[in-house]
C-alpha cells in the first residue's frame, strides 16, 4: 500500500464536489451520500469506509461514486477507481412486520384473460442468465408490483414476453413520471433474454435513437444503423413523446418498425401522453404507434402503496417499524418513484446516525419530497373544492353526467385549472371527473381556453379562482 498518495487529490475532490451540490441547493443530498472516510490508496485505487453496505449500494446506484471517480481522475490526468469497507457493522434496529397479503390481480377489462402471474419452470429464469449489455437487471417482473393502477399493463407485458410478436404486438405502454413503464418494458426485455440469449434485443430512448440516426447520417453510417434495428427480434423505444416533430427520425422509426414487425419481432413503446394528445407525428407512424395495444398507468392507490413499499424492504433485506411505512404510503401519492426515495432517504439516514428510525425521523428528512398537508399543495380535490364553492354547487356535481349549464361551466373551469395548474395527464384529471375519457377532458379544456381571448367576464372569473386555488388550504 502506497502511504496515502492520493489523499489531497481526494479531499480536493470532495470540496468541489460540496461547492457544486451547495450551488444547486443540494448541500443535505451532499451531507447524506458523501459521508465517507479516506482508509488508503493503491496505483491505481482508492480505499474509502462508509457507515453501511446499504449506502454504498445506494451511492452507487445514484451515480454518487463514479461523480466522485471522475473528479479524482480530472485532477490526476488517471484512471483510479473507488472502493470501500464499512467502518461500522451497526444497523437500524427496528422490528420485523408480518407482510402484507398480497393483492387481487383480476383485471378489470373485458379483453381475453392473461395470465396473472410469471409461471415458475425448470428452465433459465430471469435471474440465471448472463447481464443483457442495455437492460437493468432489477427491472424484472418479479419485482414489479402490481396494483389495480397497472395490473393490465403488467399482464399484458407477461403474456407478450411469453409469446413475443404474437400476444400483443406492438404495446404503448403510456402515464406520468415515475410509475413503471420502464420498469415493464425492461421486464419483458430480460424474460425475453432470459429464454434466448441469441435474441437480438435493443433498449434506447427516442432521443438516443435520433441521436444515433443524426450521427449515421453525418458519418455516413446510415447503412450499419439501418442493420442494426431493422435486424432485431425486439425493440424497445422509450418516451417516444421526444420524437415530435422529428420527420426524418419518424420516417427511419417507421421502416424500422414494419421490418421487425413483418418477421414477428416485439415491439414496445412507452409515452408520457397517449397517441392522441401526442402533436407533431406522422399519420403513418402514429397508426404504427396505435396499432396493437395502448394501455396506461395511474398513480398507485393506497394499498398498492403499501405493497409496494414492503417489496421494497425486502429486496434490500431491511425492515422499517410500520408507522413510518404507513405514514410514506399515505403522504407519498405521486409515483413509485418517489416512494422508493422516500425509503432510501429514511433508511440511509437513520444508519447514518445509528439512530431507529422513526416516524419523526421520516417527516424531518421527507419534508423536500413529501408535501406538508397543510402546505396548500395544488391538488384536484382542491381546485374542484375552491370552483365548487364558487359556484355553489356540490364536487359530486362536477364529477356527475349532469348537462344543465350551471354544473358544466363549472366542471369546464376545474377540468381548464386542473391541466393548467397540476402535471396530471389528462386521463389521469378524467378519472378525477367521474371517469371520462381523455378526450372530453381535452375538450374541456379547449373550450374555456378559446373563451378567455374572447370572454373578459370568463377571464376574470378564471384567475380568481386560479389565485384562490393556490392560496387553499386543507
Amino acid at each position: 500500500m502506497s502511504s496515502q498518495n492520493y489523499k489531497d487529490f481526494f479531499e480536493e475532490a470532495i470540496k468541489q464536489i460540496r461547492e457544486e451540490m451547495n450551488a444547486n441547493n443540494q448541500s443535505d443530498e451532499f451531507t447524506l451520500w458523501f459521508n465517507m472516510d479516506y482508509v488508503e490508496d493503491t496505483l491505481s485505487q482508492i480505499t474509502v469506509s462508509v457507515s453501511s453496505e446499504f449506502m454504498w449500494i445506494q451511492m452507487n446506484s445514484k451515480k454518487y461514486v463514479q461523480r466522485l471517480e471522475d473528479k479524482i481522475n480530472e485532477l490526476t490526468g488517471q484512471q483510479i477507481s473507488i472502493t470501500h469497507i464499512v467502518k461500522n457493522k451497526q444497523t437500524v434496529s427496528v422490528p420485523k412486520k408480518e407482510p402484507l397479503p398480497e393483492l387481487e390481480t383480476k383485471p378489470t377489462t373485458t379483453e381475453p384473460e392473461i395470465v396473472h402471474q410469471v409461471e415458475k419452470k425448470s428452465g433459465p429464469t430471469e435471474n440465471s442468465h448472463k447481464k443483457h449489455p442495455q437492460l437493468n437487471e432489477n427491472f424484472t417482473f418479479e419485482t414489479f408490483v402490481p396494483g389495480e393502477n397497472s395490473i393490465y399493463a403488467y399482464n399484458a407485458s407477461i403474456s407478450a414476453a411469453k409469446n413475443p410478436g404474437k400476444a400483443y404486438n406492438p404495446i404503448l405502454i403510456y402515464g406520468g413520471v415515475g410509475l413503471g413503464k420502464t420498469h415493464l418494458m425492461q421486464a419483458l426485455g430480460n424474460f425475453i433474454y432470459s429464454n434466448n440469449e441469441k435474441s437480438k434485443i435493443a433498449y434506447t430512448s427516442a432521443e438516443n435513437f435520433t441521436n444515433e440516426f443524426t450521427a449515421s447520417l453525418k458519418n455516413q453510417t446510415i447503412y450499419n444503423f439501418k442493420k442494426k434495428y431493422r435486424s432485431l427480434d425486439v425493440l424497445l423505444l422509450d418516451d417516444i413523446q421526444f420524437l415530435e416533430g422529428k420527420e426524418g427520425t419518424q420516417e427511419e422509426l417507421f421502416h424500422t418498425f414494419n421490418s421487425i414487425y413483418d418477421k414477428n419481432g416485439q415491439i414496445v413503446f412507452t409515452s408520457d401522453r397517449p397517441i392522441k394528445e401526442l402533436k407533431g407525428f406522422t399519420e403513418r407512424i402514429s397508426s404504427r404507434f396505435s396499432r396493437g395495444l395502448n394501455v396506461d398507468l395511474q398513480p398507485p392507490n393506497y394499498e398498492n402503496r403499501l405493497a409496494i413499499i414492503q417489496k421494497k424492504l425486502e429486496l434490500l433485506h431491511k425492515s422499517i417499524p410500520q408507522d413510518v411505512i404507513e405514514y410514506i404510503a399515505k403522504n407519498c401519492q405521486t409515483n413509485v418513484r418517489d416512494i422508493e426515495s422516500c425509503i432510501t432517504k429514511s433508511i440511509g439516514f437513520a444508519e447514518l446516525v445509528g439512530k431507529p428510525l422513526t416516524v419523526e425521523i421520516a417527516q424531518n428528512q421527507l419534508r423536500d419530497t413529501i408535501n406538508d398537508p397543510y402546505s396548500g399543495t395544488i391538488t384536484i380535490e382542491n381546485i374542484q373544492k375552491v370552483v365548487a364553492e364558487h359556484y355553489n354547487v356540490s364536487v359530486s356535481d362536477l364529477k356527475s353526467k349532469k348537462k344543465d349549464r350551471k354544473f358544466v361551466i363549472p366542471r369546464q373551469i376545474s377540468i381548464f385549472i386542473c391541466c393548467s395548474l397540476t402535471e396530471y395527464s389528462t386521463t389521469e384529471i378524467g378519472n378525477e371527473f367521474g371517469g371520462r375519457d381523455h378526450t372530453t377532458i381535452m375538450h374541456a379544456r379547449d373550450k374555456v381556453e378559446s373563451l378567455l381571448k374572447t370572454d373578459s367576464s370568463m377571464n376574470s372569473t378564471v384567475n380568481l379562482l386560479i389565485r384562490a386555488t393556490k392560496d387553499f388550504r386543507k
